[in-house]
């Protein structure tokens, strides 16, 4: 952990904890799963080595991440506590909050398209549907499924079958539906089908809760 901010202050105390370079990054990862070193290494672009394993260590050591066995194998993997996993909301208002950012498209930095499972419940928060409506959403090759009930958004990755009806999409186009910025006809003329275009409105168009 780096030096204390030296405040009595929830805000500082947090940061303290989470508030260094890639502190939230790390938590953004283990918010889809618990994943080995190599995979956090992996889905963490531009992170040293040694870096990560320093952050990983002031995280656990914070109570904020804890090692576990995998489900399968003997393989340690690094998982969020309790605690942890409470971040997932402070994360996602940070996500909303960032949208006017994202407008202008991901230019030369990295993106890997898995980060939106993380991104599209935080965009489509208060979204409910009943009946639930299912959407595949394709971006750089890789597909996800979004599908909002009555509980909300939820995605999840590579899943076992594909969807019947596919947005395949640029990443700031399905970021810049999910906040609003575009209409489903605007997102639907940049984008491509795979399926009954009625499903991307019956999803996206989701109501406001």
């Amino acid at each position: 952990m780096s030096r204390s901010y030296g405040q009595y202050c929830g805000l500082a105390r947090a940061l303290d904890v989470v508030g260094d370079r890639w502190n939230l990054l790390v938590v953004r990862q283990l918010l889809m799963a618990p994943a080995r070193f190599r995979e956090l290494l992996d889905g963490l672009p531009g992170v040293a080595t040694n870096l990560l394993a320093d952050r990983l260590r002031g995280l656990e050591t914070a109570g904020v991440v804890e090692r576990r066995l995998a489900e399968e194998g003997n393989a340690i993997v690094y998982a969020l506590t309790p605690w942890g996993a409470e971040l997932r909301e402070p994360i996602e208002g940070l996500i909303r909050w960032s949208a006017p950012l994202m407008e202008r498209g991901p230019g030369g930095d990295v993106l890997q398209p898995r980060w939106l499972a993380v991104a599209l419940p935080a965009l489509l928060r208060g979204r409910r549907a009943e009946p639930p409506a299912e959407l595949g959403i394709e971006v750089g090759g890789v597909c996800m499924t979004l599908r909002i009930g009555k509980d909300g958004p939820h995605v999840s990755v590579q899943p076992a079958r594909r969807p019947d009806t596919v947005l395949v999409a640029e990443p700031e186009e399905v970021l810049g539906l999910a906040a609003g910025a575009i209409t489903i006809d605007e997102a639907l003329r940049r984008s491509s089908v795979d399926g009954d275009p009625r499903v991307v409105t019956a999803v996206l168009g989701a109501a406001q809760t």
